[in-house]
């Protein structure tokens, strides 16, 4: 069971020498460090356990300057090792990294009581009680690093403490966050880091972020050791080839592509040691990045999080808020929420549950699978929550908005058809946006569809108000015979057509309906009698001007009556026949 196992404690306590006691490796690599006698950055080592499995252990610096550093390490941990020294107990930094891993989450550890050759029994057991006061429940074990005594006692609290924890989820999406990056001769760019998920083998390809690159993983290794796969809850090396080292930098993400969003804000539950105000503007660390961040109070214990800079983040996921100290954590609810604030979804994510989690994130139409890329549910949970909403060929919505949308198409009908009893009707793309989903959606709507237009059940077009134009249109037209009218009211043309009391010839023109079947008749049986027609012939036989002659023997073309050859016309097959 891969397991992460972090130390934590003031400086100087003797966190580096319990490693190298524990593991017999030297986790000080940078000769500042040697130099100096304190950690200044994240060392890494394996620990073997008694039961035959064993723990990656991340060694963090103890220095009030260089606690980010320790968050940065500390974010990927599933146990943790606190030491304090025998002699000086509990000191600043003890408690500033104590709440740091209770904010992240890590729960579950072991207190190492060090120096314990240092001191006579009675100091050794009045650090004991006092640890067992600062970390009720966790096993204490006073241990010396220069003779070893303790040190198996330890190994097997660690041993029985990993076998009661939960590992990390293997099922879910790889996710490492870089914590280093290297260039070795002849192998090139290497990054490590904790996997916090899922798992990684050669020939994978993963997501670099924020950069967003595409990058192949050419070999794994889990300290030192060629691997097939790596595990989550392991410590991680992988080679990127073609990536160059410039490239890559603490605090980036390695992620299955389509699993996780990209986002400059998250949605938080906070859990505040001091006060923090609306507003404010802290640091958030989150993964293994420190990013400027301005906090937005939304309702009572949540926020958002506004960040200077892109993060790849989940549900669940912990981040530690500080200031010049740290002032609080906070639990992301929503790893890319929607700018705008709004308390009541705050709410249904705050609840938890996969239903609640889904009426929070789908309103308006939204695919299935980009649901399932938010890292908000895993598969199984957002199928159960899908139950709370709609979907229809692979979109997601909500009752709600489908009754808000069904309200404002059923008004805007109405409205048409009082503006414009003529036309009642409207285009689909004049009621729901040219968005895939809008065909799908229109079906499930209380409308009927007509050609291209759309219109309220049963709705028909009138003339109302407009009886007497018409009236007085129809007139016009029977008076003029053959002779093509302008007609200034289109909508007025349309609707007559449409009752068979006019034809509409082009340019806005227009004859009454036996004004037309008299020109028809004309055209039929002179087809009839000469095999054609020809413009100047049907003119004389109309007994109209060149330009209406065109127009009606146009409208036969149109109409199927007529096809045209040359400056001739012949009557269709069809028309023949019927003929």
């Amino acid at each position: 069971m891969p397991l992460t196992v972090g130390t934590a404690g003031h400086v100087d306590h003797g966190k580096t020498a319990l490693v190298r006691a524990l593991t017999g490796k030297d986790t000080d690599r940078l000769p500042e460090e040697r130099a100096r006698g304190i950690s200044i950055d994240l060392g890494y080592a394996p620990l073997e356990l008694p039961s035959g499995g064993s723990l990656s252990l991340v060694d963090v610096p103890g220095h009030e300057r260089l606690v980010r550093t320790m968050v940065a390490g500390a974010t990927g941990l599933d146990l943790f090792l606190l030491v304090v020294d025998a002699a000086e107990g509990a000191r600043p930094q003890t408690h500033e990294h104590l709440a740091v891993l209770r904010l992240l989450g890590v729960e579950h550890g072991v207190v190492a009581v060090t120096k314990a050759d240092a001191v006579d029994e009675d100091t050794v057991e009045l650090a004991v009680d006092e640890a067992r006061e600062l970390v009720p429940g966790a096993p204490v074990v006073p241990v010396s690093a220069v003779t070893g005594s303790g040190l198996d006692e330890l190994r097997a609290a660690l041993d029985s403490v990993a076998a009661a924890t939960t590992p990390r989820r293997a099922d879910f999406p790889a996710r490492l966050y870089v914590d280093r990056v290297f260039t070795l001769r002849g192998i090139g760019t290497v990054v490590t880091g904790t996997l916090w998920s899922g798992t990684v083998a050669e020939g994978d390809r993963l997501r670099l972020e924020p950069a967003g690159r595409e990058v192949r993983i050419r070999s794994v290794q889990v300290h030192d050791r060629a691997v097939e796969r790596a595990e989550a809850g392991q410590r991680v090396a992988v080679n990127l080839p073609g990536v160059e080292r410039q490239d890559l930098r603490r605090g980036d993400a390695l992620v299955a592509p389509g699993s996780f969003p990209l986002s400059y804000r998250l949605e938080v539950e906070l859990e505040e040691l001091e006060p923090i105000t609306n507003g404010a503007r802290l640091s958030a660390h989150h993964g293994t990045s420190r990013i400027p961040a301005r906090v937005l109070r939304v309702g009572e214990g949540h926020a958002q999080l506004r960040l200077a800079a892109p993060v790849v983040a989940a549900r669940g996921d912990r981040v530690v808020l500080r200031a010049e100290t740290t002032v609080g954590g906070a639990v992301v609810l929503d790893p890319a929420p929607p700018r705008r604030l709004d308390a009541e979804r705050d709410r249904l994510l705050g609840e938890g549950g996969p239903s609640s989690i889904v009426r929070a994130l789908v309103h308006a139409p939204v695919r299935v699978e980009e649901l399932a890329a938010r890292a908000l549910l895993d598969r199984a949970a957002l199928e159960d929550g899908l139950d709370a909403v709609r979907v229809v060929d692979g979109w997601a919505f909500s009752d709600e908005w489908l009754e808000e949308t069904t309200a404002s198409v059923e008004e805007r009908l109405r409205a048409r058809a009082e503006s414009s009893p003529l036309d009642p009707g409207l285009a689909a793309a004049e009621l729901l946006p040219a968005e895939p989903w809008a065909p799908i959606v229109l079906d499930l709507l209380p409308v009927e569809r007509r050609g291209p237009t759309v219109v309220l059940p049963g709705a028909a077009a009138t003339l109302g108000a407009r009886e007497e134009a018409a009236r007085v249109l129809e007139d016009d037209l029977a008076a003029a015979g053959l002779a093509a009218t302008k007609v200034e009211d289109a909508g007025l043309a349309r609707f007559l057509e449409g009752e068979s009391r006019l034809v509409r010839l082009g340019g806005g023109f227009a004859v009454s309906a036996p004004a037309y079947e008299t020109a028809r008749d004309l055209v039929v049986r002179e087809c009839a009698a000469a095999g054609e027609i020809t413009l100047s012939r049907f003119r004389d036989l109309a007994a109209v001007g060149r330009r209406d002659a065109q127009l009606l023997l146009e409208r036969m073309d149109v109409d199927g009556l007529t096809r045209r050859v040359g400056d001739r016309r012949v009557l269709r097959r069809a028309a023949r026949t019927d003929a």
